[in-house]
């Protein structure tokens, strides 16, 4: 899953679909192509590796037409190499499809169409759809019945463009669930297709985005807009400001909600390629990591500022369970100042969204004089982190633009889960079938995340119900313990609301003496092993007439009898539940603010990197 661009036209499509792709380019991919439909049908152009390389193979055997369709893939089935690049076209070459998404029953389909005698080309689930879409053309023989067909047998989220040589003038696509946005462009005589706005900017203002379960079927003249029952629907074009950097919101009214959102595609990308569920294993290549050093490790210090530094404080909990590594977490505006110590057998593990802290590269640059390993998990590449490391971990989310950092605190969550897991493996603290069972845990993580943005109506109404709250105490305990400071620091970020976060059985060793009905509890109580104790810390807190909201667990039966409000979550691995935890925090501080009238993506004193010690 990546980038998507559709082109047609009087102009050629190759160089729009090109250009699309070459701006789609931060999103992080392995391989690329296009598909041109030319008098004799589709010629395809693919290759592994950078967009330089289809560049290249497309400059070497050129392909010109008015319709076409690209993508840059990001291997989630099937290895990275060209013969599972997009796009696809099917056995009859009529059909070619792009794909972003993962389908989740693809086993289950491609068991059917194999008995119905059809040949795969490919090891992607992407090819799965179209052999379908030709399964219902045989019959149909209209595109757009076809491909609605075909999505009816689909599970999970699915952004969708498809082209056939029997309709030259027209190009179908799809968005279902939250696979990526479909963007549709309105030319003078021509259109165009995209997943999102950067690649088509250079040619329109004038645009329509594709809502979840809604098809789009564009010509160079027109566009229509129907629901996966056939039904016809309205559709109202929006004008993009001139603005670049506000262009890019899409759909959104600020960065911040959009990247809140794109936090599906950010942990999918931040598994992919790294996890073989097959055999169970984690894959970490450029950490440089062997078994002879993992070994070695005596100490892990994770140094980081901010949000990073409170995903660090997961990490040390994860790290330890599961490698059974001590592991320290020092705030890296603090570390170079307290003489450390560190011997060679030592990483220091830094972590940063843009790799330029100047805080966090100190501790590195003291880390490394006193003769310790530097890993880094960091989002930019290029970054100075990345270049004095001795092994990275890119978050891969893609740019993150709002200030306060959202996608850029969950991945880093996974990122360190996958290394205790590689580094238990590598030291033999795991048996296989309980590195089989954590490594699959990983499998369900971004739809459980999409579960979660899929309530984002029910927690808007709670942050209406608490806009004017002025002050709040956010309490957790064990692995969501660093939730709780997370979520009072994203409101205090945005909102400028007064927001503490401490242990949850800290709140009698003091804090509970600022209980009553004017201060704010949140509670992040979901069912992990701590779940008992936060019970008890929500009765307490009710005791003394505090108003509480809670991070729950779907089902819990306790939880709504003592809350006031309740945001409830989906049941997940406990070691993973700081994910997922999170995200309702997200959502509530993003909200507040919002009502509130505030900047939410430029909130005042704050800068999006920390240059300056």
């Amino acid at each position: 899953m990546c980038g998507i661009v559709g082109y047609v036209g009087p102009r050629d499509a190759t160089p729009i679909v090109l250009g699309g792709l070459k701006r789609l380019e931060y999103r992080g991919y392995d391989s690329a192509g296009i598909a041109v439909l030319q008098d004799g049908g589709f010629e395809i152009r693919r290759d592994a590796g950078k967009l330089s390389k289809l560049l290249s193979t497309v400059n070497d055997d050129p392909i010109k037409g008015h319709l076409g369709i690209g993508h840059t893939r990001w291997a989630t089935h099937g290895e990275p190499n060209t013969r599972n690049a997009h796009p696809h076209i099917g056995a009859t070459g009529d059909v070619v499809v792009v794909h972003n998404g993962i389908v989740e029953n693809y086993k289950e389909l491609k068991e059917e169409l194999l008995a119905e005698g059809a040949e795969f080309n490919s090891d992607t689930d992407s090819e799965i759809i179209v052999h379908l879409i030709e399964r219902y053309l045989s019959s149909e023989n209209d595109l757009l019945q076809a491909v609605r067909k075909a999505l009816s047998h689909l599970k999970g989220h699915h952004g969708v463009v498809i082209g056939s040589k029997h309709e030259p003038d027209k190009i179908v696509a799809a968005r279902i669930g939250n696979a990526g946005g479909v963007v549709l462009g309105f030319g003078e005589g021509e259109m165009f297709i995209a997943s999102d706005l950067p690649a088509i900017l250079e040619h329109t203002r004038e645009v329509v985005y594709l809502e979840s379960h809604q098809l789009a079927v564009v010509t160079k003249d027109s566009a229509a807009v129907y629901d996966l029952d056939g039904n016809k629907l309205e559709i109202r074009t929006e004008t993009v400001p001139w603005d670049p950097i506000a262009a890019e919101k899409g759909e959104y009214r600020h960065f911040m909600q959009k990247e809140i959102h794109e936090q599906i595609r950010s942990i999918t990308d931040t598994i992919n390629g790294r996890v073989d569920f097959a055999n169970g294993r984690i894959s970490l290549p450029k950490l440089n990591l062997t078994k002879e050093f993992a070994n070695k490790i005596e100490k892990i210090i994770i140094t980081a500022c901010g949000t990073a530094a409170y995903a660090a404080m997961v990490g040390k909990i994860i790290i330890e369970k599961i490698a059974r590594i001590p592991v320290e977490v020092d705030v890296a505006s603090e570390f170079r100042y307290r003489d450390p110590i560190i011997t060679e057998n030592t990483v220091v593990l830094s972590i940063s969204q843009s790799g330029e802290t100047a805080d966090t590269l100190a501790a590195m640059a003291e880390g490394k004089r006193l003769g310790a390993t530097l890993w880094t998990i960091v989002n930019v590449m290029g970054s100075q982190a990345m270049r004095i490391s001795d092994g990275h971990i890119l978050m891969q989310t893609g740019p993150e633009i709002g200030v306060a950092s959202t996608k850029a605190y969950t991945a880093p969550l996974v990122d360190q889960y996958m290394l205790a897991i590689l580094l238990a493996d590598l030291r033999d603290e795991i048996d296989e079938k309980t590195r089989k069972q954590y490594v699959n845990e990983l499998r369900s993580l971004p739809n459980l995340v999409s579960q979660v943005l899929s309530r984002e109506t029910e927690y808007e109404r709670i942050a209406r119900k608490l806009v004017d709250v002025n002050n709040s105490i956010y309490l957790g305990r064990g692995v969501n313990m660093p939730t709780a400071y997370e979520g009072a620091l994203k409101l205090k970020e945005i909102s400028y609301i007064h927001a503490e976060a401490y242990p949850g059985g800290e709140m009698k060793h003091g804090p509970i003496a600022l209980f009553d009905q004017d201060m704010q509890v949140i509670v992040i109580a979901p069912k992990d092993p701590w779940y008992d104790k936060m019970v008890s810390q929500v009765e307490q807190t009710k005791a003394r007439n505090a108003p509480v909201l809670v991070i729950a667990t779907d089902g819990d039966e306790q939880i709504p009898e003592l809350a006031d409000e309740v945001m409830w979550i989906p049941d997940v691995f406990w070691m993973l539940s700081p994910v997922i935890a999170v995200i309702p925090l997200q959502i509530l501080a993003y909200h507040i603010a919002s009502i509130r009238g505030l900047d939410v993506d430029q909130p005042r004193n704050l800068a999006k990197s920390v240059t300056v010690e």
